[in-house]
């Protein structure tokens, strides 16, 4: 477990980086609204090129671009796992606490005073840290904007499965079997895969793909009129048997699609323009003054952005959640401090039954919330 000299260390390289940036920029930490529908903000600063590496040997495919940081929390079924072992930690330090006080009591010490804790220090500790080694997260998405042609990168991203999950015997060269599409061009793709990996490790994984809207001919804010993809890849075996592996490696025998030609004939469609980033996303949810949208998404609905402060990061996801619970819903939350970064995670169930989730994520690189929107399935 990550030492609190390590969350000092975060800190001031996240407050150094803020720095400069605000006297870059004339001390002024809100971003200025874009002033065109087709504008979309400089993100350079935030993406990482294709072989960044994502889990399970998985990596950004030749093409494609991902925005901001992975992003990585803990499931509900892991989370479920480790809180009995958690509250019998919790349990036994309010019993020491108790002890302490009570001999001080006796002794005629004067208790401490508790220590300040300003609502708005950001982020928190890690839910598991009492624990001596906290679950590591099980699960991590990849935000991707396709730059380069979309079915050559699509296909890579397939040929990638395949390698992973072999059995699953996915397709290769043929779009039309993940993807919708109308009078011929694609309207939106999906594919998801459950089965054994390497080390006997059982996973799920998730892609999609979003051209945009076809309709309006519009991309949603920030994608540059870019398809966007996402890759969604999980541990879905035994909770605590999945934490006695690495979660890196390497894919051999990836196939190279560019030896078989590609055989559904689907167009991908252009788009004319972007969304303003003052567009309605989510469920009605729009970006606030102090977000730069990095990258968004209509089908699965996602937003990526970017703060320059944790606590502003922070508040874009209490605030989505908050949104969009239910009548009475609960919210869930999770501190995760993994690697190099600090991730809270909410979670709650919509008021249409689907499921909503937002990870704030503060790093060296700077601050980051995702926004996810999952309808309910039939």
């Amino acid at each position: 477990m990550k030492s609190r000299r390590f969350r000092a260390m975060l800190c001031l390289a996240t407050l150094s980086l803020i720095a400069a940036c605000e006297q870059g920029s004339g001390g002024d930490p809100t971003p200025a609204p874009a002033t065109s529908t087709t504008e979309a903000p400089d993100v350079q600063d935030y993406e990482s090129g294709p072989e960044s590496p994502i889990m399970y040997g998985l990596q950004v495919p030749p093409g494609a671009t991902q925005l901001g940081p992975l992003i990585r929390y803990r499931s509900t079924r892991l989370i479920d796992a480790y809180t009995p072992e958690l509250e019998t930690a919790q349990a036994q330090r309010d019993a020491e606490a108790r002890d302490k006080a009570a001999e001080e009591a006796t002794d005629g010490t004067p208790p401490a005073p508790p220590a300040p804790t300003p609502e708005d220090t950001r982020p928190s500790d890690d839910s598991f840290k009492l624990l001596e080694d906290p679950p590591r997260p099980d699960s991590t998405v990849s935000l991707m904007r396709v730059d380069g042609k979309p079915t050559e990168v699509v296909r890579r991203m397939l040929a990638q499965i395949d390698a992973l999950l072999p059995a699953s015997s996915v397709v290769t060269n043929d779009l039309s079997r993940y993807c919708s599409s109308s009078g011929r061009r694609i309207t939106s793709c999906r594919l998801s895969l459950r089965g054994m990996i390497a080390g006997d490790r059982d996973v799920r994984v998730t892609m999609t793909v979003d051209p945009g809207d076809l309709a309006t001919r519009t991309s949603g804010p920030s994608d540059l009129t870019r398809p966007v993809m996402t890759l969604l890849v999980e541990y879905v075996g035994e909770p605590r048997e999945g934490q006695l592996a690495d979660d890196t490696g390497s894919l051999e025998e990836v196939e190279d699609i560019e030896e078989v030609p590609e055989k559904s004939d689907l167009i991908w469609p252009k788009m004319d323009e972007d969304a303003p980033r003052t567009a309605e996303l989510l469920n009605g949810w729009t970006a606030p003054s102090t977000a730069t949208i990095l990258l968004s998404g209509y089908r699965p609905g996602f937003v990526n952005v970017t703060t320059a402060r944790a606590i502003q990061a922070d508040l874009v996801a209490e605030g989505y959640i908050d949104d969009q619970a239910g009548e009475g819903g609960a919210v869930r939350k999770d501190v995760v401090e993994d690697l190099n970064e600090v991730s809270t995670t909410y979670t709650t169930q919509t008021k249409d039954g689907g499921t909503s989730r937002a990870v704030f994520v503060l790093s060296a690189r700077g601050n980051y919330t995702a926004l996810f929107d999952y309808p309910a399935t039939n």
